[in-house]
């Protein structure tokens, strides 16, 4: 959790124009192309900022919903928590994997988005010699 937010934190500080970033796709820099394919880095800084949020409050914050004490009784009468131990593991694995991935695609991201600053000011420096 700790590398995300500070992968998050450095996109951040780092990405002060994010326009640069539209046109410019995933697969350039060597990160996992989108299902879709058509995912822009712009649009992925988007998303990832969009996210940063629910992360840092957690899913009960966006969904303010408790189950009802109805609900309750009914999923312990089915035997919903007979495997409460190894639906938690599956669900901790889940995010886990699901922090890794936004790490690494935030790193990615950072990372491409200093390529086109210095892809940008060695043209500036070539262009004023």
């Amino acid at each position: 959790m700790e590398q995300y937010f500070s992968a998050t934190q450095k996109m951040e500080q780092e990405v002060m124009f994010p326009s640069l970033l539209r046109g410019v796709f995933p697969q350039q820099e060597g990160a996992a192309p989108d299902a879709g394919g058509h995912t822009d880095l712009y649009e992925r800084y988007q998303l990832l900022k969009s996210i940063k949020p629910m992360v840092e409050k957690g899913l009960a914050s966006v969904n303010d919903q408790s189950p009802t004490s109805t609900d309750t009784d009914t999923a312990l009468e089915e035997g919903a928590d007979s495997n409460l131990e190894e639906r938690l593991s599956h669900h901790v694995n889940g995010l886990q994997q699901v922090l890794t991935d936004l790490t690494k695609n935030t790193k990615a991201l950072t990372r491409r988005y200093s390529q086109i600053l210095e892809q940008i000011n060695l043209g500036e420096d070539q262009s004023s010699s």
